[in-house]
């Protein structure tokens, strides 16, 4: 039995008025003070989940809260619940949040309290685990696992109720779940640029920037399973040789750093290493004059594939390439091949990428994982994963972040 008291709802009415605006986390305190002197019991209401959630696009370390939310209610028909078991923070699910992606989110309609105040749930990437499944639901049953095939699905939560139709079944064997957790975006962006732009055989060359990211060394694994060389451009750091001798390990051909790019003894040693062999296919995640520089190492008829603009700096290419050299341009958005293709296109690419995980050739991330824990309140909660996001915009993290969120106690 709930008791409701006048100061109660009063108390209700502040929490609804913090969602509807930015809050600051020492207001969520006061409120969460509030909800407790008061005889409005929460419990019954809030226990059993949680979800990191924000109401408005900005400063990921000031706009994420956790909030709690009950248990789910049975599956509808067509619909399967799921626990989440490890979700990314991948840099797009930062922009996301802060309103610069061009893929939106819908509100969690199940977690907001009135239309007046939507809660957006972060995540795009993750690994769940079916905990139940209602009528009319073939080919999954309870305990398998899934990943999410629709854009900005809310990942960063305990459990969620999803459609049939917007996941895919994940094999267990041979597969960890951090590996099964990461491989709805990186792995597929690195297979499918290396596929569907130029008809590469063993032997042939590519080079690629940002060759240290995840779709990087993505890239790197698959053309050595494939027989392609690769040439890596990354960026000068401290123990640059240890990074190099890393993706080297991987698989790279050759690594060299954008200092080494713009140096113009390089196109001779290129060339010297492709044996006068033509490059076919570029791919480039950077932009700005790295990117021209690496252009210029193109052959005759290659492909340059973009997806991403880390420098933040237009693309800019001599028009020589063009002409003389019949340069094409692609961009590429994993997003978009996804909601191009038909369900069964999307787990015949899960299957090449498991086999090749099971198989040695594609390792996962190098991760570690940050726990909310079920016993710690939405306001510990808040405050650890605003400093996460935090130190991740500084640059403070060298690994892949996943997300284990658990059942509140």
């Amino acid at each position: 039995m709930v008791a409701v008291t006048m100061s109660s709802v009063h108390s209700c009415a502040r929490v609804l008025a913090c969602w509807q605006r930015p809050c600051q986390l020492q207001h969520a305190w006061r409120l969460q003070s509030n909800m407790s002197s008061n005889t409005f019991s929460t419990s019954s209401v809030l226990a059993g989940n949680r979800a990191i959630v924000y109401n408005t696009n900005g400063d990921p370390a000031r706009v994420l809260s956790a909030f709690s939310f009950p248990e789910l209610p049975p599956p509808p028909p067509n619909t399967v619940n799921i626990r989440f078991l490890l979700a990314p923070i991948n840099p797009a699910d930062i922009n996301v949040i802060e309103g610069v992606y061009p893929a939106k989110p819908e509100p969690d309609v199940s977690l907001s309290q009135a239309k007046d105040y939507p809660l957006f749930v972060g995540g795009n990437e993750g690994l769940g685990k079916v905990i139940d499944v209602g009528d009319g639901i073939v080919g999954l049953r309870k305990d398998d696992w899934v990943i999410m095939t629709k854009a900005q699905s809310g990942t960063w939560s305990s459990a969620k109720n999803v459609a049939m139709s917007d996941v895919l079944k994940v094999p267990k064997q041979g597969l960890s779940e951090a590996q099964a957790a990461t491989i709805t975006v990186n792995p597929p962006t690195a297979y499918n640029m290396l596929h569907d732009f130029a008809q590469l055989v063993e032997g042939d060359w590519i080079v690629q920037n940002g060759a240290n990211s995840a779709v990087g060394q993505a890239v790197i694994q698959i053309a050595a399973a494939k027989g392609y060389k690769t040439i890596n451009f990354i960026r000068d750091r401290d123990e640059v040789g240890l990074l190099k001798q890393h993706l080297k390990l991987l698989g790279a051909t050759h690594v060299v750093t954008y200092d080494e790019l713009a140096e113009k003894s390089l196109r001779a040693k290129v060339k010297t290493w492709t044996g006068g062999k033509d490059i076919r296919l570029g791919l480039n995640c950077v932009s700005g004059n790295t990117t021209t520089l690496m252009a210029r190492l193109l052959g005759n008829n290659a492909h340059l594939v973009s997806y991403g603009a880390m420098s933040k700096e237009p693309l800019s290419l001599p028009t020589s390439l063009f002409i003389f050299k019949n340069l094409t341009c692609h961009g590429f958005w994993q997003t978009r091949w996804y909601s191009d293709k038909s369900s069964e296109q999307r787990q015949e690419l899960l299957e090449t990428l498991t086999a090749l995980m099971r198989d040695g050739k594609l390792q996962g991330p190098n991760y570690e994982v940050l726990t909310i824990g079920g016993t710690e309140s939405d306001v510990s909660a808040s405050v650890k994963i605003r400093d996460l996001v935090a130190r991740l915009g500084q640059g403070m993290y060298g690994k892949k972040v996943l997300l284990k969120v658990e059942e509140t106690a």
